[in-house]
């Protein structure tokens, strides 16, 4: 598992130093370009909405107790409970107050992610905004007064060659000890979609079946056979770890589908935030060609990843009808037939239909005409299923331009 962490790596290296070679050179990071200027600039995410609304009197949230604003903020966000996802290796800002028997919870929708640990102290808020990236923000969780925040010490470790060079998310799977501390010196994984299922979710409850071996609900206690970890015990769980205090949260569940929904879009919303990035910075230099050099390969990487090239294979099929896929696959739109690109497949693959429903993200529309155009180009070429492409032609305006 090491060398195909290793070999995933310098791929992510490959591209970020790829793009960096052509671009016309710059005394600093990507992010303080003109073109981009990532700390200053006006940003227009989901999260800095809400705060604007809660500023103005617009917008209540209201404090609930043990779970202070989290119900609320995920109600004016429109963030399903559904999506809960549970994360007990000792990372993240607040990692001091996350343990086995206190795990992290996240809660997700297409462009904001929101977590919670009960007890501690912050909300933790991350909403990508549809030109600059992820915006990181915080709500204080122990003032009848909302308090917000937005923490530079988030982009320590969301922005790198594991986002793609760009504010993004983070999925990683670690190794992780009894007391939930995560032990990278046997490994770690940056996943997504593509990733092998034996490398996923160490470091993370997860309930339901899978029918192979994952990292999921595994606590090393020999570091010389950290693979021992995994076994019967750990994998196909119905329920969560008996430790887990399931009061403290909305629901007693770490969904599988959530999961595999969550480990694709990470790294979907890091490439359209790079492709976005790259197209801007070529134009303030007047050097736009998505025929040849970094933005050609980052369409490619876009659309190829938008497409599910490379996606793992289901290795057997997953029960349809839990709660989390029911409420995600209610939103987005139909065609004249009804079908969508949330439909899940669960039996091979993740999803029905060959597109992923990231297409429709504000983040998508919000990519420089060119550099949409070109993605369109590239897919139209890829697109071999009947049913997607007349999926696309009636739900995606611009599409077939």
């Amino acid at each position: 598992m090491r060398a195909i962490a290793i070999v995933t790596s310098l791929w992510l290296l490959a591209l970020v130093v790829a793009t960096g070679q052509s671009r016309p050179a710059f005394p600093g990071m990507l992010d303080s370009h003109p073109a981009i200027d990532y700390r200053t600039s006006a940003v227009n995410d989901a999260v800095t909405e809400l705060i604007r609304g809660v500023n103005a009197g617009t917008t209540q949230l209201s404090f609930d107790g043990r779970q202070g604003y989290l119900r609320s903020v995920l109600n004016a966000l429109q963030i399903p409970i559904e999506s809960q996802i549970l994360v007990f290796s000792k990372t993240g800002v607040q990692n001091a107050h996350t343990t086995p028997e206190n795990p992290r919870a996240f809660y997700f929708n297409d462009h904001a992610i929101i977590g919670y640990i009960p007890g501690a102290p912050l909300l933790e808020m991350a909403a990508h905004d549809p030109r600059q990236g992820v915006i990181f923000q915080t709500l204080v969780q122990s003032s009848a007064v909302p308090l917000f925040a937005r923490p530079t010490s988030c982009l320590s470790c969301h922005v790198s060659e594991n986002s793609l060079e760009v504010p993004g998310v983070l999925v990683r799977s670690n190794f992780t000890g009894v007391d939930g501390r995560a032990m990278p010196q046997l490994g770690s994984f940056v996943i997504d979609h593509r990733s092998p299922f034996d490398q996923r979710w160490g470091g993370w409850y997860v309930t339901g079946t899978l029918g192979a071996r994952h990292m999921g609900n595994a606590f090393v206690t020999d570091a010389a056979k950290p693979e021992a970890a995994v076994g019967e015990g750990t994998l196909n769980r119905s329920t969560l770890d008996p430790r887990v205090d399931t009061s403290a949260y909305p629901l007693a569940t770490s969904d599988l589908a959530a999961l595999l929904v969550f480990d694709h879009q990470g790294r979907a919303m890091n490439l359209l935030t790079r492709l976005g990035w790259e197209t801007r910075v070529a134009a303030a230099s007047g050097e736009v060609d998505f025929a040849r050099g970094d933005l050609r390969d980052v369409v490619k990487a876009t659309a190829d990843y938008l497409l599910f090239v490379d996606e793992a294979r289901l290795p057997a099929p997953i029960a349809i009808g839990s709660p989390f896929t029911t409420t995600f696959s209610k939103h987005g739109p139909r065609d004249r037939q009804g079908r969508s690109l949330r439909d899940f497949d669960l039996q091979t693959r993740l999803f029905k239909y060959r597109c992923s429903y990231m297409i429709y993200s504000p983040a998508f529309d919000a990519l420089p005409a060119d550099a949409k155009r070109a993605v369109f180009a590239r897919m139209r070429q890829a697109i071999t299923d009947r049913d997607t492409l007349a999926i696309l032609d009636d739900t995606k305006p611009g599409w077939r331009e």
